[in-house]
């Protein structure tokens, strides 16, 4: 075992059993390895302390060895007090020489504490999912923000909290949202939220989805991954919006659509993936039938009114593990999964390794492009550029075994004329 590097993790001993962990993510992560291989070579972060607020997951893991081969000093927390797995951790520290602060289920001052730990460091590049390092860099740590030459952003939240803070001119430093690159939202989104949520779900309650009335929240790439997968599965399904549009594609989809309020009278399981306060609010507690599921796939725990659940029971106790069964004050029995956090983190593994292997990709090649442009970009919140998003499909698709046509100059040159008609 190597030597023991600085952080805090729940137990160093676990270390063995988070190397087979990352080293079995890493075989369905061939377009990042591929990236590993030639970091190693080039080192193109080559002094540069990164710090990173991501779920310590295996997928994440690999991505961290990548930054490190590519000359990087990482340093990394969680993002989510339930979000870790604790052997991973545990190699990222023993094995791998990386300083990893992340314990699964560390309470609030322990998370605020291990952010402002790697925050210490005065790191020259942010990692975030969520921009919760982000916002301390804005507030109270401000301090430590003077070297930081730019940053990513891994999920929707964050992304909205980022161009807030553009928007009021007060981003410090540029940003580059990974979220919003095509080889992320529609795989990472769809197809891991998707699985992963009702995988998170399926394992806190073992519950038949088939012939359940689901009812999602929302309607974005997340919400429609996991509508479609719970029909698929046989459930039947229930969609709520705000925006016309995303209703109006969840109805030609073939889902009802209606308000939550009169969702909340027949729905069996409720997922909420909006990004937003309070989906499921006090007046859609009230109306729930008993043995109602509430489980959400948002990044923070405020979708659900977690306040309110607690103020309308008399009492609450453990069902099962990440499940708790709230007795309401007029006899009925709600039951909350996962503390309302992250139900495929705080009960699963998170996404399966394949689909992380584009969105982390992003993560990396986004530094990368950040290590060489930084001092050209203005502190504004930009798209991943294109080159990057179409490379990295071109990588997975080279990884799947698949070919795709290419235009012939003829067709280009058409394509890009305007005097060519019938």
């Amino acid at each position: 075992m190597a030597t023991v590097t600085a952080g805090d993790v729940k137990d160093v001993s676990l270390a063995r059993e988070g190397v087979k962990r990352i080293k079995w993510a890493a075989r369905e992560m061939p377009v990042l390895e591929q990236i590993r291989e030639r970091f190693s070579k080039e080192k193109p972060l080559n002094g540069l302390r990164i710090v990173a607020c991501l779920h310590v997951t295996s997928e994440t893991a690999n991505l961290m060895l990548t930054l490190k081969d590519g000359g990087a000093e990482v340093f990394i927390c969680a993002s989510n007090p339930l979000s870790t797995q604790d052997d991973v951790a545990a190699a990222l520290v023993a094995e791998y020489g990386i300083v990893t602060y992340a314990i699964k289920g560390e309470d609030n001052d322990t998370y605020y504490r291990h952010m402002n730990a790697v925050i210490d460091t005065k790191p020259h590049m942010t990692m975030d999912d969520g921009a919760d390092v982000v916002a301390l860099l804005h507030s109270t740590r401000a301090d430590a923000a003077e070297n930081v030459i730019g940053g990513t952003e891994e999920t929707t939240t964050g992304v909205i909290r980022l161009k807030s803070l553009a928007e009021d001119k007060l981003l410090k430093y540029p940003i580059i949202a990974v979220n919003d690159a095509d080889t992320k939202h529609f795989f990472d989104n769809r197809y891991g939220t998707g699985q992963s949520t009702l995988d998170g779900i399926i394992r806190a309650t073992n519950v038949l989805l088939a012939g359940k009335k689901i009812v999602i929240a929302g309607y974005g790439w997340c919400g429609r991954g996991v509508a479609s997968r719970a029909k698929g599965m046989g459930a039947d399904v229930i969609v709520t919006e705000v925006n016309p549009i995303r209703a109006l594609e969840a109805a030609m989809d073939g889902f009802q659509v209606m308000p939550m309020l009169e969702a909340a009278k027949v729905g069996d399981i409720f997922i909420t993936l909006t990004g937003g306060l309070k989906a499921v609010g006090r007046e859609h507690i009230e109306v729930m039938k008993s043995g109602a599921l509430i489980a959400n796939s948002g990044h923070f725990n405020v979708e659900i009114d977690i306040e309110a659940l607690e103020e309308l029971s008399d009492g609450k106790q453990e069902a099962r593990p990440f499940v708790e069964e709230y007795l309401m004050s007029d006899g009925r029995r709600l039951y909350l999964l996962g503390e309302g956090r992250l139900i495929n983190l705080t009960a699963a593994e998170g996404h399966p390794s394949a689909v992380m292997d584009m969105s982390f990709a992003n993560q990396a090649l986004s530094a990368e492009y950040l290590a060489q442009t930084a001092h050209t970009l203005e502190a504004k919140v930009y798209v991943v550029p294109k080159d990057i998003d179409e490379e990295i499909g071109r990588l997975k698709l080279d990884a799947m075994g698949i070919n795709i046509d290419t235009l012939t100059q003829e067709q280009e040159t058409y394509l890009s004329s305007w005097d060519v008609g019938t």
